[in-house]
């Protein structure tokens, strides 16, 4: 079978592309699978700096390709089924499985950002878009929801009336308007490129501050505050005797750029 999701290491960086521009990168089966066994991989490179997330071709994906998927109704089944020890089936692991990774992951969108492929672009950590990009929770235009965690995503996201309306309309919002109700982080002509200079301001720090500032925000984002208290106190602790804190201190202290060593954890 093609391989429709490619990923290469570069100076630390992961740069993995959702490679089936002549369908607008539509989203097959195995994509999903390589897509989650791409991130489970990249998980154990303690090396890793960040992740950029792209589409090859004119859109970044325009959702399920669904003729695809109902071609193969035996694997439907198969996919959808739960995993325990993870939480998630194959579609949500797709998506998910990058919430998972301890370093930046960070979204390039152009051209159709829809169904799956939004979800996908909602579970990075940062979304860079152009301007006139096409964002849609477009399920329910097929009479179905959100399945790939974008409730999740959309719900920490976005105030519940909104998050509503773009599920029950299937409202297609332009990369500037998509910004201003939250979707967006940034809106570049070039999002790619505005991802790898984000990338570069994210590598001037510690790979163990970021990775626990992921797994705070991630982990607690509506927890109540004692619990979230609590695990500052146990995330800090760590990093006060790590070796990357005193890297970071001693390069803000002598006005040097910092060399870190590889992320203390997974």
């Amino acid at each position: 079978m093609p391989n429709h999701v490619t990923c290469t290491v570069e100076d630390q960086v992961a740069h993995v592309a959702l490679d089936r521009p002549e369908k607008l990168n539509g989203l097959t089966l195995d994509m999903l699978g390589d897509l989650a066994a791409t991130a489970r991989r990249l998980r154990g490179d303690r090396t890793l700096r960040a992740v950029v997330l792209s589409g090859n071709g004119p859109s970044f994906s325009a959702g399920l390709d669904f003729a695809s998927v109902l071609a193969k109704p035996h694997r439907i089944a198969t996919a959808f089924a739960h995993r325990p020890w993870r939480g998630t089936n194959t579609f949500q692991e797709a998506c998910w499985a990058w919430r998972r990774l301890p370093v930046p992951v960070v979204a390039a969108v152009r051209g159709h950002c829809f169904g799956g492929g939004l979800q996908l672009a909602l579970a990075a950590d940062f979304r860079l878009s152009t301007p006139d990009a096409q964002w849609s929770v477009l399920e329910v235009k097929w009479g179905l929801i959100p399945d790939m965690s974008g409730i999740q995503t959309l719900a920490e996201l976005l105030g519940i009336d909104v998050a509503k309306r773009l599920t029950m309309t299937g409202d297609v919002v332009s990369g500037t308007e998509a910004q201003a109700l939250g979707l967006v982080t940034e809106v570049h002509d070039d999002p790619y490129a505005g991802a790898l200079a984000l990338v570069e301001r994210l590598r001037q720090r510690s790979p163990d501050s970021l990775a626990a500032a992921k797994r705070l925000f991630n982990g607690r984002w509506n927890s109540g505050p004692r619990a979230t208290f609590a695990r500052e106190r146990s995330e800090q602790l760590r990093l006060l005797v790590n070796q990357n804190t005193t890297a970071a201190r001693r390069a803000a202290m002598e006005k040097q750029p910092p060399v870190f060593a590889p992320r203390k954890r997974r």
